[in-house]
């Protein structure tokens, strides 16, 4: 992938590259793919508002004429990369109060970028241009797409002295087949807080972070590890954060090397091991290292805050799975970690084993918090005749939002390398 680092302010996103003369199609040239099954559900009524109430239904259109004008595989790739990077940011600006709000739909909403975004990898897929597109061309244009519009490109932090560091991520909305309209607090959370300081008790500190996709293939091929490992190592404190329980927020202490085979947003299913690389030398678990005990004693918000110790495991010499409330014992296979047997989970494992195989396990606080589930208002809950939002759901996801920050804050005061 290509990493083009640039944090760029909120604009027209109808970039207007000159192309040269286009050549001729080549033999190796591809036919353009079909819409995946997250693209598909475009087109429902749903989505449709969101981005119409947010003003972000004019990003696809620009982005396919953007396209339109690239004369080259490189013209291409430079729109991409660009109004990759241009979405994510106007996405941020949207939350955090800069700029137009494009319509009437709350800014600390995450679907509007979600939704775009999809918008624009379907123009890409299904593109097909004069001068010819392989399938290697068009997945390269796909991925740095994806790595550009989701932040991981664009975490950066200040060279001034006494300025903590902190590192936080977030995920798409998912379960989008039980309920189109889902939103997801994690992902509000990250466009919240991307490029914000805080104040400690200690100084300030920034928070830096990105948002995952829930889709199985992206963490096998690594996506995780290649927007962590460079940033890990000058970091003070990271977190992954995810949609967990009702009506509370979770520390999660274990992570399991276990994918327990719920569909993600493409509707594949894997039960396995998690797949990482030097599988000789994986663990079956991985454990935090944010200060969970501050953490919980600490006054952060409306919703209660729980150390969450329980795991499931094969016990060594054993064939049958059986739930530990305190945590794996010795010699024993995972089967959920305390996040579960889902993305978040393996989001959770694949950080903290990376901060582990970095040598940062005893100098970095690190791991996994779980929000409530974002819910809508009474009489809203109904996907059939519910709307896409309403005060309650709003207001239930800003108090997420202001108690994942109150947490972090917690958390990383008294730290420092």
């Amino acid at each position: 992938m290509t990493h083009i680092r640039v944090r760029l302010g909120a604009g027209a996103l109808g970039l207007a590259l000159v192309g040269g003369l286009a050549a001729a199609p080549t033999a190796s040239a591809a036919a353009a793919a079909p819409a995946t099954v997250e693209e598909q559900r475009l087109d429902q009524a749903a989505p449709q508002e969101i981005l119409r109430r947010s003003g972000f239904d004019t990003v696809a259109p620009g982005f396919a004429r953007a396209l339109e004008r690239a004369g080259s595989f490189g013209q291409a790739e430079r729109v991409v990369v660009r109004q990759g990077a241009r979405l994510w940011q106007r996405a941020v600006d949207r939350a955090q109060g800069r700029g137009p709000a494009g319509g009437d739909l709350s800014r600390d909403d995450d679907r509007p970028l979600y939704w775009a975004r999809l918008g624009m990898t379907r123009e890409v897929r299904q593109w097909e241009p004069e001068f010819g597109l392989t399938d290697t061309q068009r997945a390269k244009l796909l991925d740095e797409l994806e790595e550009n519009s989701r932040g991981e490109n664009t975490i950066r932090y200040p060279h001034a002295k006494g300025v903590k560091r902190i590192l936080l991520t977030g995920f798409d909305p998912f379960t989008l087949d039980r309920d189109v309209r889902i939103s997801n607090p994690s992902g509000a959370t990250a466009l919240a807080l991307d490029g914000t300081m805080i104040r400690t008790a200690d100084g300030p500190a920034r928070i830096e972070t990105a948002v995952f996709p829930v889709r199985w293939q992206d963490f096998a091929q690594g996506t995780v590890e290649r927007t962590l490992r460079r940033q890990l190592p000058r970091v003070d404190l990271f977190t992954t954060v995810s949609q967990g329980r009702v009506g509370r927020f979770d520390v999660e202490r274990t992570n399991g090397a276990w994918r327990g085979g719920f569909p993600d947003n493409e509707n594949v299913s894997r039960t396995e091991t998690v797949p990482v690389t030097d599988p000789a030398s994986q663990p079956q678990w991985t454990s935090t290292t944010l200060p969970y005990a501050r953490i919980v004693a600490a006054p952060t918000g409306r919703f209660p805050v729980y150390d969450h110790t329980s795991v499931t495991e094969i016990p060594a010499g054993g064939t049958d799975p059986v739930v530990r409330p305190d945590g794996p014992t010795p010699g024993s296979t995972a089967r959920a970690g305390g996040g579960g047997d889902y993305l978040s989970n393996e989001i959770a494992y694949r950080a903290t084993l990376l901060r582990d195989r970095l040598g940062l396990h005893d100098s970095l606080p690190g791991g996994h918090v779980h929000t409530p589930v974002l819910q809508f208002g009474t009489g809203n809950t109904d996907p059939a005749t519910g709307t896409v939002t309403d005060p309650e759901f709003v207001q239930n996801r800003l108090d997420i939002i202001a108690q994942v920050r109150a947490i972090v804050t917690v958390a990383v005061s008294g730290t420092g390398r």
